[in-house]
């Protein structure tokens, strides 16, 4: 008797439901399927439907998280950057670009780049960016609002083809120069559990067809770099002033084994996460540093030495592979150092680093340093945030120190700090964050309106998107449960 109830009850509900519109709408309401009933579909079908639809609801409420595959190391003897893949045009073609913080502009080597590399000694196949076989690719006019308005830097400039071009320098001496294109940049965005949505978006970008010092080796060779600094032409920018993504961006680099991490437009969300306010008005990712301690105590550096104008301050920068400290700074570090770990790890000179001897390991000689920041924010670096591992002599261990006299009055923190910790670029608030992290774990990501994902394929929500989520979700439970009786119903039949 029990197994005649739910055709019966589903044959009901199928002939309430015209009943109901009729009592409550003055008009007469035709409905077809989209699905017919002579089609028989598998539940895995209709989930799939249910899924997009669900994924379109949640769009339209907000922005979702981007996450992009990184790859790369710190190690600058192995890799020395992190890059991660972009894809392009329409057909879409993929790309592999060098994350870097230190530059605005997205670019890629374009198919009339005659000098610049072929081949790669990462591994990895490099590929051209051609604009005639892109079917939604625009070159970008001189009349282009874009190369006219205050968007432009000095570094943008009008050709004589009337294509608005570009010129770039680089801190290491590289440079890069092309043209501006207007094409479909294609990504993974996740807006709730489970639902990642292939999504696009036109954005502006470089194509390289001129490149200079060691963009040019082949040993180390990427299709392109992907500027996400602060200017407005950046990819993270255009994205979130048409509300695409969030106005936040945040990674996790991996700093031993085969190094990777995490890149992903969106806010990482860690409760060690200590934040220090941006220095306003400022081309790059300046923070106010006021002081460095040793062992815990504070080295006698001027703070004037920090202060940022024209040509001093100290900038985060994904796209270096070391860190460089002001003179004024670098030979009181140094010395602390020395004078604290000598008894242990004699000191000697290799190329004129400052290197040690070091018969055991680095964390039971080395001290721990701390970089103190505006905000009460510091950021504590251990012996292998600020040591490199140049190689063994007699079987003994050689460190050297990583940080680097810096040329002029510019404090870099490059990836031999940044690596092994969550680094949040808050554009919104002004603020750069970061905490200690294993970069091979998962990770909480926020979209600002209280939703949060886990990184890494392994999704979850907070208590606001998942309220919203169950509420979505039983509709097309219903409606496959529905299906799925009906069609039991015309068995019987």
């Amino acid at each position: 008797m029990r197994g005649s109830i739910f055709p019966l009850i589903s044959v009901f509900a199928v002939v309430l439901v015209p009943v109901v519109f009729c009592v409550l709408s003055p008009s007469l309401l035709f409905l077809e399927r989209t699905f017919p009933l002579s089609h028989r579909l598998e539940l895995d079908h209709l989930l799939a439907r249910d899924r997009a639809r669900h994924a379109r609801i949640l769009q339209s409420f907000v922005g979702g998280v981007v996450d992009f595959s990184v790859q790369g190391s710190s190690d600058p003897y192995v890799v020395g950057l992190y890059f991660t893949k972009v894809k392009l045009g329409t057909p879409p073609k993929e790309f592999n670009v060098q994350i870097d913080t230190g530059s605005d502009i997205l670019w890629v080597t374009c198919n009339s780049c005659s000098d610049c590399p072929q081949s790669s000694g990462l591994g990895v196949q490099l590929n051209l960016f051609d604009a005639a076989s892109s079917s939604t690719a625009r070159l970008v006019p001189c009349s282009d609002p874009m190369c006219t308005s205050a968007l432009q830097t000095s570094s943008t400039q009008c050709s004589q083809s009337n294509q608005c071009s570009y010129s770039f320098q680089y801190g290491d001496g590289s440079g890069t120069s092309g043209s501006y294109v207007s094409d479909a940049l294609y990504f993974d965005m996740v807006l709730g559990q489970s639902y990642i949505v292939n999504s696009s978006a036109t954005v502006v970008f470089g194509c390289s067809t001129y490149q200079s010092g060691d963009l040019t080796k082949t040993d180390k060779a990427v299709d392109g770099i992907f500027g996400f600094g602060p200017g407005d032409l950046s990819i993270i920018s255009q994205l979130s002033s048409r509300g695409i993504t969030p106005k936040v961006f945040s990674h996790c680099l991996k700093g031993d084994g085969n190094g990777g991490g995490i890149l992903v437009l969106g806010e990482i969300l860690e409760p060690g996460i200590v934040y220090s306010p941006l220095v306003p008005l400022q081309s790059h990712y300046n923070l106010y540093l006021q002081s460095i301690a040793v062992n815990g105590q504070q080295l006698p550096i001027d703070p004037a030495a920090f202060l940022t104008s024209n040509n001093r301050g100290t900038i985060v920068d994904s796209g270096t592979t070391l860190a460089y400290l002001v003179a004024e700074a670098y030979d009181p570090f140094v010395s602390s150092i020395t004078a604290i770990v000598q008894q242990s790890a004699p000191p000697i000179v290799n190329k004129g680093s400052q290197c040690y001897q070091v018969p055991t390991s680095i964390s039971e000689i080395f001290p721990p340093v701390s970089l103190n920041f505006a905000g009460s924010a510091s950021m504590v670096l251990k012996p292998e945030e600020y040591l490199l591992h140049l190689g063994f002599t007699n079987g003994v261990a050689t460190w050297c120190i990583g940080f680097q006299r810096a040329q002029e009055g510019v404090t870099i923190l490059g990836d031999l700090v940044l690596k092994d910790k969550i680094i949040v670029y808050d554009l919104a608030r002004q603020r750069i964050g970061w905490a200690n992290y294993d970069c091979s774990l998962s990770v909480n990501v926020s979209v600002t309106s209280g939703k949060e994902f886990l990184n890494a394929g392994q999704l979850s929500t907070s208590n606001s998107s998942r309220d919203m989520l169950f509420e979505l979700l039983p509709l097309g439970i219903m409606g496959v449960l529905l299906h799925m009786l009906v069609l039991k119903q015309l068995e019987f039949l």
